[in-house]
């Protein structure tokens, strides 16, 4: 049943992050990839077969340990996702301050209109 329930959240953050992603604005665009990255982080820690039952590590040379490698991973990936979400914002900030509309396409827009403010700069 929990693996069932697992399967389904990562499945929902999936949609809802590619359903995001597609949007144009950019604040959605940044929700969608954090989401995405929720999704992956969740798929990787379920492959490690994580259980609430079995030690981390092993004790005394009994079997049956979790494994901590894909524990390790999500941690590793839970940071960098963080600094590519900060850094994601900020892009998405400059882009809107530059450009005047906050469109994922606007400076392609601004480009097209011939606006040759940003020439020299």
């Amino acid at each position: 049943m929990m693996s069932l329930l697992l399967a389904g959240t990562v499945g929902v953050l999936a949609a809802c992050g590619v359903w995001l992603v597609l949007r144009s604005r950019t604040f959605p665009v940044v929700l969608g990839i954090m989401l995405l990255g929720y999704a992956a982080n969740l798929l990787v820690l379920a492959m490690g077969r994580v259980s609430g039952t079995r030690p981390p590590v092993l004790v005394g040379g009994e079997g049956g340990h979790a494994d901590p490698v894909p524990q390790a991973l999500v941690l590793t990936a839970i940071v960098i996702g963080f600094g590519m979400t900060a850094f994601t914002a900020v892009l998405a900030i400059r882009a809107r301050v530059e450009s005047g509309t906050d469109h994922v396409d606007g400076l392609q827009d601004m480009v097209a209109d011939g606006d040759d403010s940003r020439e020299g700069t």
